[in-house]
C-alpha cells in the first residue's frame, strides 16, 4: 500500500487582484472548486478569491504548512513578486485542470 500524498500551498485572488488567499490542501482541484462554490461565509467568499494564481507541491504536510506560514508572513509586495515571477500574466492556473473551465 502506498501512502504517497501530495500537499499544495496555493494562492487565490479576486478579479481585481485586490485580495490574496493563501492556503494548504491535499486536493488542489477540490479546494479550488470550493473557493468557486462557497458553502459558508469567509474571507475567500467575501473577497471573491476564485482565481488560482500560484501553487507549490510538497510530499510532506509539515513542509507545506511551514511554507504556508512563511508566505502568510510576507508583505503583499513580496507575494506579488513571487506570483509575477512564476505566473507573469496572473492567469488562472485552475483552467488547466477544472472541467468547468475546459468548456
Amino acid at each position: 500500500m502506498s501512502w504517497d500524498r501530495r500537499y499544495y500551498v496555493y494562492m487565490m485572488t479576486s478579479n481585481k487582484r485586490d485580495a490574496l488567499y493563501i492556503g494548504v490542501t491535499n486536493s488542489l482541484e477540490r479546494r479550488v472548486w470550493q473557493h468557486r462554490h462557497p458553502e459558508r461565509a469567509g474571507f475567500a467568499e467575501r473577497y471573491h478569491c476564485i482565481h488560482l494564481v500560484h501553487y507549490e507541491v510538497f510530499d510532506d504536510v509539515r513542509n507545506a504548512i511551514a511554507r504556508e506560514t512563511q508566505l502568510k508572513g510576507w508583505r503583499r509586495a513580496k507575494k506579488d513578486t513571487l506570483i509575477a515571477r512564476t505566473n507573469p500574466g496572473w492567469r488562472d492556473l485552475a483552467r488547466e485542470f477544472l472541467e468547468e473551465d475546459a468548456r
